[in-house]
């Protein structure tokens, strides 16, 4: 048997769902390797993060093992590789060399034995409601049969004035806009998945255009792998049905990690073949000669002009129970999170 942690368990309902399309199964060692060093599967498809299932030493090639989540068996899976990966491969894989980054950090506590191979039955689902490939697509053309181009959002904060810009900029492109927060493993610090849709509800409700805007939790884990996990976002996005992306100046990077704009730079390499359209977007920052929400790209204004728009100062802001500058989030999204027992992880 293979006890799933949280985050295989949820790779696996990916896996089934086709939300990691083409990838079906748990990566062995040749498409690790493949994906680690040209940033591709074995069969040419782009695919930029691996998926992995815990081993021991002693699986052997050929054993069925069946797959226990919480006590109960939800899968089975035909060994067809076992490997060992070592720290050299991980740092390179988050392209940083810093344990303390917390990918790296996560990886390494979970040892170093991999296995991959088929997965030959599903016995039981525990989670509802989970996104399978196309569903957006099917879910949009419902309320609206002339929508044809949507565009999705990633986002693990409640929503604040830059990422707001980022929307309807898109929603300016794009004739819909999927927000699709992530609700797997967080890093201690960061808004709870309870605050992250309170905010979004509020904005729904308020300010967008009813049936052009969808809000759905993309259940998987954070990875904090910044450029290739921006892509990796994508690849989900595409698979669920959106024809667009937004990647904006620090995607899925944590703290100083990664240069900016580093993912909307990497994304570049992949625009023939991606299969969905990137939305490479300037930092959105409000501008106190403009006296509006701008960015680089229609904003002549110095630095001393600019307000930028940061989650971690909303978060101290929040954390002291205080509301934060309406140039930065609006009242009426800081008053519901202040009513939340935990705004944060």
């Amino acid at each position: 048997m293979i006890h799933l942690s949280d985050d295989e368990y949820l790779d696996l309902l990916c896996l089934k769902n086709g939300l990691y399309d083409p990838l079906d199964r748990f990566m062995c060692e040749d498409e690790f390797k493949n994906v680690l060093m040209d940033f591709r599967l074995l069969n040419k498809s782009v695919f930029t993060m691996p998926i992995f299932l815990k081993a021991d030493s002693n699986f052997k090639l050929g054993q069925i093992k069946s797959l226990i989540y919480k006590g109960k068996k939800i899968a089975s899976i035909k060994i067809t590789s076992v490997y060992k990966i070592t720290k050299e491969q991980i740092c390179e894989l988050y392209v940083c060399k810093n344990e303390t980054h917390p990918g790296i950090k996560k990886e390494f506590e979970k040892g170093f034995w991999r296995c991959g191979g088929e997965l030959v039955s599903f016995e039981q689902i525990l989670l509802e409601n989970f996104l399978y490939k196309n569903c957006i697509k099917e879910e949009f053309q419902k309320l609206d049969k002339d929508i044809q181009t949507i565009c999705g959002f990633q986002t693990r904060n409640a929503i604040h004035k830059a990422h707001e810009h980022l929307q309807r900029t898109a929603l300016e492109f794009c004739d819909a806009l999927f927000i699709n927060p992530l609700t797997g493993y967080k890093k201690s610090g960061d808004f709870t998945n309870e605050a992250v849709f309170k905010a979004y509800e509020t904005m729904l409700l308020k300010f967008y255009p009813k049936k052009r805007v969808l809000l759905k939790p993309l259940q998987t884990a954070m990875r904090y792998a910044g450029p290739k996990e921006a892509i990796f976002h994508a690849i989900i996005r595409r698979n669920l049905g959106c024809t667009h992306f937004i990647i904006g100046r620090d995607h899925a990077g944590v703290g100083d990690f990664y240069e900016k704009y580093a993912a909307q730079d990497f994304a570049k390499h992949f625009k023939d073949d991606l299969g969905i359209h990137i939305l490479a977007l300037k930092e959105p920052y409000y501008c106190k000669v403009c006296e509006q929400i701008t960015s680089e790209k229609s904003c002549s204004h110095t630095e001393k002009d600019k307000i930028y728009i940061s989650a971690t100062n909303i978060r101290k802001s929040l954390l002291s129970k205080e509301i934060p500058s309406e140039k930065i989030i609006r009242k009426e999204i800081s008053s519901e999170l202040l009513k939340l027992e935990n705004i944060f992880i």
